[in-house]
């Protein structure tokens, strides 16, 4: 019968001490590009445990509730340059950002 080398890979692997999480590097990575109206759009989603204060939507003008699901856009083509895109940022439901409104 061969080796398992399975269980040898996790006993190596718990003996190795654990990075800690870059959450900036983690969250960034679902960070896309969008063209919406000739206009370029950076756009991240925001998980449920990550949507910890309420916002207004700027699609319906309803409130956004803490513990949900949504997305954060700000433009990505501005002419006053990314620290005021960034600031200029606003919380969309996603149905409202993927309905055009």
């Amino acid at each position: 019968m061969a080796p398992s080398h399975r269980s040898r890979g996790r006993a190596a692997r718990a003996r190795e001490p654990h990075q800690e999480l870059d959450v900036e590097r983690l969250t960034s990575g679902w960070r896309r590009s969008e063209t919406r109206r000739g206009r370029e759009w950076n756009v991240q989603p925001v998980s449920e445990a990550q949507a910890q204060k309420a916002y207004a939507c700027p699609g319906c003008g309803q409130q956004i509730a803490p513990g949900t699901a949504h997305l954060v856009a700000w433009r990505a083509d501005g002419v006053l340059g990314d620290a005021a895109d960034l600031s200029a940022r606003r919380h969309w439901h996603t149905h409202c950002w993927k309905a055009g409104t």
